[in-house]
Parts: C-alpha cells; sequence; structure tokens
C-alpha cells in the first residue's frame, strides 16, 4: 500500500495545508503553483527582482525597529536598520541600488515618525494559523496592533501605486490572516490595514462573519481545483495539461519564466528593476 494513508468511516477529513501565497500562485497560474510546490526537484528561477529587495529591506527594518530597546525607537534608527540589511540584489548597478536606499530611508523615517514608540505591537512578523473545513491555513501577519478591546491585522507595502478600500476589502490573504488572529489569539479581530509607505496612505476594511466566510469559501474552491490537478496528473495525466499556464502580463516577471514556453511566448522578458515605482506612478 506504500506510504499512502486510508480514510476510514469516521476518520476526521484530511485538511488541505495551505497559506494564502500557495492558495494566490494557484489562482494566478497553475503551472507556477506546480513548479513551486508539485516539481521536484523545484525547477531553476529566473533572477531576483529589484521591487522584493527593496519590500524585504523596508519589512525586515520595521520588524527590528520594534525590537529595539525604547529609547532607541527613533526615525534614525529605522534609517540604520534599513542600511543593514540592504542589497544591490536585482538593480541595475549600484548608483541605481544607492538612488533606491535613499527613497526607501525615506519612506522609513516619515513613516516611524508617525508612530507612537510606546504603542507596543501584540506581534510582529507573527505566525497565525486557522482552519476550516477544508483548510488547515497558516500565514505570517506583518504587524498585530491592540486598538481598544479588537485586534488590528497591519500589512505593509511599498509597491508603485497607494493602496485602495477595494484592495483591502478584497485581499484573501488579509481575511484569513484575521482568522488565524481570532483562532491563534483568542481575540476579536476584524480590522485589516494597508499602510503603504511611499504614499504614507492607510487603506482599511473592517471584515464581517460574511465577509470571511466569503473568503474562506473561495480559499476552499482553490483548494478542490488544486486536488484535481493533483489528482489528475496521479491519474496520468501530463502535469502540463493538469497545471496549465495563464499566459499574461505577470508572465513578464514570472519566478519560473526559464521554464515556462508559453510564458516566454507571451511577454517579452523585463529588466529586473522594472517594477520599481517611477516619479509618474500616481502617488498622493
Amino acid at each position: 500500500m506504500g506510504g499512502e494513508q486510508l480514510e476510514m468511516p469516521g476518520m476526521p477529513r484530511r485538511l488541505f495545508p495551505a497559506t494564502p501565497s500557495k492558495l494566490a500562485t494557484f489562482a494566478d497560474c497553475p503551472r507556477r503553483y506546480r513548479h513551486a510546490y508539485v516539481d521536484r526537484p523545484t525547477p531553476p528561477k529566473g533572477p531576483p527582482w529589484a521591487h522584493n529587495t527593496v519590500g524585504s529591506a523596508v519589512h525586515a527594518a520595521l520588524r527590528s525597529w520594534w525590537e529595539l530597546p525604547r529609547d532607541r525607537r527613533t526615525p534614525g534608527s529605522a534609517r540604520q536598520l534599513l542600511y543593514g540589511v540592504w542589497s544591490d540584489t536585482g538593480f541595475r548597478d549600484a548608483e541605481q541600488s544607492g538612488q533606491w536606499r535613499a527613497r526607501a530611508a525615506g519612506w522609513l523615517t516619515d513613516y516611524v515618525a508617525g508612530l507612537d514608540p510606546d504603542d507596543e505591537p501584540v506581534g510582529t512578523e507573527r505566525q497565525v494559523a486557522a482552519t476550516t473545513q477544508a483548510l488547515a491555513v497558516s500565514g505570517r501577519v506583518d504587524r498585530i496592533d491592540q486598538r481598544g478591546d479588537e485586534l488590528v491585522v497591519v500589512d505593509y507595502k511599498t509597491g508603485r501605486v497607494p493602496s485602495t478600500e477595494d484592495e483591502a476589502r478584497g485581499s484573501p490573504a488579509l481575511a484569513l490572516y484575521v482568522l488565524g488572529v481570532q483562532r491563534t489569539l483568542r481575540r476579536p479581530c476584524r480590522r485589516v490595514e494597508l499602510h503603504h509607505l511611499p504614499s504614507g496612505t492607510v487603506a482599511a476594511f473592517e471584515h464581517t462573519e460574511r465577509s470571511l466566510a466569503n473568503h474562506v469559501r473561495r480559499a476552499e474552491d482553490i483548494a478542490a481545483d488544486i486536488a484535481v490537478a493533483t489528482g489528475r496528473v496521479e491519474d496520468g495525466v501530463h502535469p502540463d495539461e493538469a497545471f496549465p499556464t495563464v499566459p499574461g502580463r505577470q508572465c513578464g516577471w514570472c519566478d519560473f519564466r526559464p521554464s515556462c514556453p508559453t510564458g516566454q511566448a507571451a511577454t517579452p522578458p523585463r529588466a529586473t528593476w522594472s517594477s520599481l515605482p517611477t516619479d509618474d506612478d500616481a502617488v498622493v
């Protein structure tokens, strides 16, 4: 019988282990999901992207800032923390990297200047988890704040344009984080916030039981589609058919572009710094 586990009558249903990123990857492109989570060994990835370097450095600096002793939580220390984790990865050259380091440091110091260093978060980079009828979902929340009697999920953004209320409401990841905070910390949590550092804006949404249930249903539907695709491969269907490519603009910056002829044909290759914000991007 191999290593398979038989499901006998009365046994609890096996839950699909999921993260928001895992579900989003399949929803965007089943082939990318296959390369990331199914194929072993994992196919080689393309070069790293500069915009990911920016986001990672800002996130790391903010996490470390809250870990500092209270008297060292200053805008200047945030800037120094960013410098300490900065990388030239993905940039055209050292000059471009230096320009973006200065720009990101400006975002960070402005943002930290608006924080109360005494307002200790409930958690930073906190792992949370929850189960539904079909999923065992987990994820890492950038920051969890205490606001009155409730907890708030805070997500940092460094992308090209400011976040919107529609984005906060429609984000599957944020909804699943709310569920995870409720179950892990056993405290009320409904509000999600997207803190867009380049513009200094905050987009927020207050979830209801209904809105959370809608997100859970969609997440379970994606997990069911993953199970179907996986089962088709086990039944002998070619993986390219079971996990098809969804071509589009996103193929230009897909990590697995080198392994996907369909994606290569869909869009021309892009420079690894091409997704950085420009002066023409809307920042309000």
